[in-house]
């Protein structure tokens, strides 16, 4: 069947440029991510992912040719700056979000990137892609907390993950939207632990993050989340 003109999205691209410092000859990386002008969430850049491209960015030189998971990866910022730096990076979203991994694989197109594997993944569900993936060190997440439904799905697969990759972390980032939103209760009861870490540290608490118009700060909260090794949750 003809696709008719309102099929086709119509498409801006980003640049996001992440930086050493101001010096001159200091080491700096652009990427290039197509945002889809349409209002499915998952097709446009927002500031969790931002805050986490740059905490990949500040740990580019641990995540060199390390296996690397992107859930959620919607337009796939922190996944290509990742794949950029280095790490065999493996990009996912719902398997019934066809357009949002169809973007997926346009990010990698727009950044040159040819050897970046796109998987439909619904969070929640052990499907074969799931069980099948390869060995992983890091798992990404941004703004993968954004439904409270959601929640429970989301760790049920990083949980998942974490146990068959017991060194693994998983890097997320989120948003305070609601002062009645928790993960606590649910990192306790999947045995996974959780530390914050202050944006200032990695230098994500910029009015303007990697040359962008989004705010580092905005309420963006950073976690590195693993298994639990002492019976209590962070």
């Amino acid at each position: 069947m003809a696709h008719s003109e309102a099929d086709t999205p119509s498409i801006a691209y980003k640049v996001f440029t992440f930086e050493e410092g101001k010096k001159s000859g200091q080491e700096c990386l652009s990427v290039s991510i197509p945002e889809v002008l349409d209002p499915q969430h998952g097709m446009r850049v927002w500031p969790c992912a931002a805050v986490l491209a740059q905490y990949v960015w500040a740990n580019r030189t641990a995540l060199r040719d390390k296996t690397v998971l992107e859930i959620g990866a919607g337009v796939s910022l922190p996944g290509v700056v990742a794949a950029r730096c280095g790490a065999k990076v493996i990009l996912s979203d719902g398997a019934q979000t066809p357009r949002c991994l169809e973007n997926c694989r346009r990010s990698c197109e727009a950044n040159g990137l040819s050897g970046v594997l796109v998987l439909g993944l619904t969070w929640g569900e052990v499907s074969p892609d799931l069980v099948l993936l390869p060995e992983l060190d890091v798992i990404l997440g941004s703004d993968v907390f954004y439904e409270p439904r959601d929640f429970e799905s989301v760790l049920v697969t990083v949980a998942f993950l974490l146990r068959k990759n017991p060194g693994a972390q998983f890097w997320t980032t989120y948003q305070e939207r609601s002062a009645d939103w928790s993960i606590e209760v649910l990192l306790r009861r999947w045995k996974l632990s959780c530390a914050e870490v202050r944006l200032e540290t990695f230098g994500a608490d910029k009015a303007e993050l990697a040359g962008s118009d989004l705010p580092g700060k905005h309420g963006v909260q950073m976690m590195v989340v693993t298994l639990e090794t002492d019976g209590r949750t962070a």
